[in-house]
């Protein structure tokens, strides 16, 4: 089984991970991305994550 790789996101007391995927960006990036939904009390959030990998888009020649 591999590893999942997750982010854990607390907002005003409240906790809750996210799966990273890994992630190709349009840019050449390299990197990893989450996105869902939080509740909060009452109240809802849209959660998104990105994490990009510093120097991974390849050099212009």
């Amino acid at each position: 089984m591999s590893e999942v790789n997750l982010a854990t996101v607390k907002l005003n007391g409240e906790k809750q991970d996210f799966i990273l995927n890994k992630k190709n960006f349009k840019t050449g990036s390299r990197g990893y991305h989450a996105q869902g939904k939080m509740h909060i009390g009452e109240k809802r959030y849209q959660i998104n994550i990105l994490c990009v990998e510093i120097g991974s888009k390849p050099k212009e020649t």
